[in-house]
């Protein structure tokens, strides 16, 4: 049976910074000889850890991941965490004491972490998540059909049922937002791993971005919100086209996290 000091040595060798933990991640998988050479011989090829362990970590969950499918980032849980606040005020709009079941859409939705996280934070609500790629829809389905969330595979709005239409309160979108041109300087574990319509978002990046902002306004209901993240470079164009598509606009920033999201909202009035 290997050992973990062999295993670090191997890792540190391949290029891997935090070779110690992933040897200690690679052992509580608990499989055997020959099947944790395999998994070793994978991450040093350069797969992602989290794609050779099955699962990556997000908002205090394991979110299962398949091979292939976009390994969700820390960052992101920024957005999460800014959705779950808004579909928990949405919870409390009904009169009374009573509250309300928030509709929460997960678009380009990859292995749902951000739907994940948003249920485990905000409380009951109605899930629904969609994805172009089908294994990301599969990996989607394994974590959010525990939740009580549906999963469907199909390009943006397309992918939704009609009746969410005008319905929708916390529309959250972790769309690709590389530029085509920078897909080959992302590291390897990226570019040669994950699927390039996850990653690739056109000429300056916000190709999806705009074709999601263009339509959400229909699909919102009157005060909500579409949080999408982005880059602090991109922002302030993403907010020229949520206002064109009739949404109120802001940039949120965290520095911590070193992430950002543009939120535009559905007046109340409309």
């Amino acid at each position: 049976m290997l050992i973990e000091t062999e295993i670090v040595t191997r890792l540190r060798a391949a290029g891997c910074v935090f070779a110690e933990d992933e040897a200690a991640l690679l052992l509580e998988t608990g499989a055997e000889a020959g099947e944790l050479e395999a998994l070793i011989e994978r991450r040093i090829e350069g797969e992602p850890l989290e794609q050779v362990l099955g699962w990556a970590e997000f908002a205090g969950r394991r979110i299962r991941v398949l091979p292939g499918v976009f390994v969700p980032r820390r960052r992101t849980e920024f957005l999460a965490a800014e959705a779950a606040r808004l579909a928990a005020r949405a919870a409390d709009t009904a009169p009374g004491d009573a509250l309300r079941t928030p509709v929460v859409v997960d678009l380009c939705c990859g292995a749902g972490a951000i739907g994940a996280a948003i249920a485990d934070a905000a409380g009951p609500l109605r899930l629904v998540a969609a994805d172009l790629d089908p294994v990301a829809v599969q990996a989607a389905r394994l974590n959010l059909e525990p939740l009580g969330g549906l999963v469907y595979e199909g390009d943006l709005y397309d992918a939704l049922p009609a009746e969410l239409r005008g319905r929708i309160d916390v529309l959250a979108v972790n769309a690709p937002y590389v530029p085509s041109d920078a897909i080959a300087m992302m590291p390897p574990e990226a570019r040669d791993h994950e699927a390039r319509m996850a990653l690739d978002g056109g000429g300056d990046g916000l190709d999806v971005h705009r074709r999601v902002a263009a339509s959400a306004r229909s699909w919102l209901a009157p005060g909500g919100a579409l949080l999408i993240e982005t880059s602090e470079r991109q922002a302030p164009v993403a907010v020229a086209f949520f206002e064109a598509g009739g949404l109120d606009a802001r940039i949120v920033h965290d520095d911590e996290a070193d992430a950002t999201i543009v939120v535009g909202v559905r007046g109340t009035a409309s």
